[in-house]
């Protein structure tokens, strides 16, 4: 694909991120408002202690949530991935685990609910107070936890599928009839908590019924009853590639359980008690998650621009893009900011009324704790947008460093001191690092941008023989530890064989095809490091690097049917396990020798040659085990596995020609 061609490329900045947000922002608007529409109703015919139910019982709800988009967006990345290989059969089983996956995990919590939700809701903060309300309430929402997780993983697999819409529609069908049923169910049923329900978990049954109608009409697989069989290397890869979404679901319910266990102590130490705070902070907790909803979903929608041109080395158009997002953000968050400081008795008198002391700390947590809520224009940008350009480890600090580094203690330590002020002031405090943090971390990328790394030209001269001496056609795959020499065993393979030898040529070749840069594949591709597992978009199924391989395995396979040839690295062994007359090598050596060669090659101190080799091979293994499911340099993987060192570089050429004109 040649980059001009490329609409990410080209197109007007403002009118992409439109194209993209716009889908993820109403997805995420209407995760929030299911929640807050059952608030509402609830605090306007319950009161604030049925709310300050539903807040005990909201995490359970979100560990529901994060089972369910771990099985359902790995599902869904999996899909993509293994279509992208041209691997519907893979695919289809990787669909089929993660949707049983989610109805096993889905019959186990709705068990351990059932049975343990009195000891669950302490865990969570209850009161004596708020228990009757709580268990009422819980044992219904609990009753419905497997149409929950079925109905949300199959969600985030039909958008992969093809059918945004559809899983669109089913998503704001069920809002809307949630809605529908909180209204009939409360006022004129008068059925109170149990009616708000018993409405949201009929119309997660609904949602679900919808998104299981769908299955028999996929797109991309065929749903037949054999992909529904577990197999541990499937569920691995598909568990591994939620795991994002799953891990940052559970920060939440780990910063919820800390929250309301604190404001329950340090509550009922004060003039409010132990319910008002729980209650409260909840409430405006939910309230900051629709800003915060926005601001996610125009961040994730310039994922796709800001990642093709870091590739494509359009660093201009980076920056453009993130000062877009940022500038957005920012008035976004400036105009919740006015409304939390201004008006916050308007905002919470839409959950009903209470006494004077609930009305005065809903308008001091409003104040306090949201009084650095600005700063959500920067850091939560920031850290999508180190997700777009593939900084993991950035990626993850930022996205995590906010709730569990700096929030909860910050809440610990000021409660102590201060009691329920200071974990109210700990959300300012919070919010204050994280800003530091980000802006720290951005603006550094951002002075950074535009600056190439030196490469190694050694490595980047390929020539190529026609004087083929093979009798038939034959594919040789080497891979290598670093610094074993096996780039050059493969070169010398070549030469003698008189066939094409494909390492550097890959690379410009990929580059001709998705209008990335040579310097931005060679520095992303066979490189993961054990971060990248936490690096997936908050919307996108794939990430860069899953995308390059995708095309990466396309060209392979393209060039082993073409002619014979030897391929270096990228999991070419794997990629070709089908082909016919394919042989695959794998070249080791004892460290010593790695050092020596890379000191020697390189000119760089063996402390530092031993670093870099152990930390290539560490990529290289985290690589080929995320794409394979198979451990790399494992001695059934090849058909020959040879110690460099034994008969040197030039001899274990010639060894492995030997045996490859004998077959």
């Amino acid at each position: 694909m040649n980059p001009e061609e490329n609409i990410l490329g080209k197109e007007k900045i403002g009118k992409l991120i439109r194209k993209f947000s716009v889908p993820c922002i109403l997805s995420l608007l209407v995760n929030s408002l299911y929640n807050i529409v059952d608030q509402i109703f609830i605090g306007q015919r319950v009161g604030y202690l049925g709310n300050g139910a539903t807040n005990i019982i909201f995490p359970i709800v979100i560990i529901c949530l994060a089972i369910a988009l771990m099985f359902g967006d790995g599902s869904s990345a999996f899909l993509s991935l293994k279509l992208g290989q041209k691997k519907p059969d893979e695919a289809s089983k990787g669909v089929g685990n993660g949707i049983t996956l989610s109805i096993i995990s889905s019959i186990i919590l709705c068990v351990v609910g059932l049975v343990f939700l009195p000891q669950i809701i302490k865990l969570f903060g209850s009161t004596p107070v708020l228990e009757p309300y709580a268990l009422t309430y819980g044992y219904i929402i609990v009753i419905g936890v497997p149409f929950m997780i079925v109905g949300t993983t199959l969600n985030s697999i039909i958008r992969a599928d093809g059918s945004p819409k559809y899983a669109m529609i089913t998503m704001v069908s069920g809002a809307i009839l949630n809605i529908i049923l909180d209204y009939i169910l409360m006022y004129p049923l008068n059925m109170g908590i149990k009616g708000a329900a018993i409405a949201t978990i009929t119309s997660q049954i609904i949602t679900a019924v919808f998104n299981i109608a769908y299955m028999r009409k996929f797109k991309s697989i065929k749903c037949t009853k054999s992909i529904f069989k577990l197999k541990l290397s499937t569920m691995k890869n598909v568990a591994g590639l939620g795991i994002s979404s799953f891990i940052t679901e559970m920060s939440f319910v780990v910063l919820m359980a800390f929250e309301n266990n604190l404001l329950s102590m340090y509550g009922a130490e004060s003039e409010f008690g132990a319910e008002i705070p729980i209650t409260v902070l909840g409430i405006v907790m939910k309230i900051s998650q629709i800003l915060n909803s926005i601001i996610i979903g125009i961040a994730a929608g310039s994922q796709p621009i800001i990642g093709f041109n870091y590739g494509a080395e359009n660093y201009d158009r980076v920056k453009k893009t993130l000062k877009y997002v940022l500038g957005i953000s920012l008035i976004i968050s400036t105009i919740a900011f006015a409304l939390f400081q201004l008006i916050p008795e308007k905002l919470i008198a839409a959950f009903g009324s209470g006494s004077e002391e609930y009305i005065k700390f809903a308008c001091m947590s409003f104040r306090i704790y949201l009084m650095l809520c600005i700063f959500n224009g920067i850091q939560i940008p920031s850290g999508i947008f180190f997700q777009a350009i593939g900084k993991s480890i950035k990626s993850v600090i930022l996205s995590l460093s906010r709730q569990i580094a700096f929030l909860i203690p910050a809440m610990v330590i000021l409660g102590k001191v201060f009691g329920i002020k200071g974990v109210l002031y700990a959300g300012p405090v919070a919010d204050a690092l994280a800003f530091v943090i980000s802006s720290i971390l951005l603006i550094a990328e951002i002075k950074a941008l535009g600056k190439k790394n030196a490469i190694d030209k050694n490595l980047l001269v390929d020539d190529t023989s026609t004087d083929n001496k093979l009798s038939k056609h034959t594919v040789i795959t080497i891979a290598r530890e670093y610094g074993s020499g096996g780039r050059y065993v493969g070169r010398l393979i070549a030469d003698r064989l008189g066939i094409k030898f494909y390492d550097k040529d890959l690379v410009t070749e990929l580059s001709k095809q998705t209008g990335l840069s040579e310097e931005y594949i060679e520095n992303n591709e066979q490189k993961r490091n054990s971060i990248d597992a936490l690096n997936n978009g908050y919307y996108f199924n794939l990430s860069n690097s899953d995308e390059l391989f995708v095309k990466e395995s396309e060209l392979i396979k393209e060039l082993a049917e073409k002619e014979s040839c030897v391929i270096i690295g990228r999991c070419s062994d794997f990629i070709l396990k089908d082909n016919e007359n394919v042989i695959n090598v794998f070249i080791y050596s004892d460290m010593e020798n790695r050092i020596n060669r890379a000191v020697d090659r390189y000119g760089i101190d063996r402390k530092e040659a031993e670093k870099i080799i152990k930390n290539t091979d560490k990529m290289r293994a985290n690589h080929y085990k995320h794409y394979t499911g198979k451990k790399w340099g494992e001695t059934g993987n090849y058909d020959m596995c040879i110690n460099s060192d034994t008969l040197g570089v030039e001899k274990s050429a010639d060894l492995i020609c030997n045996f490859i004109m004998s077959k």
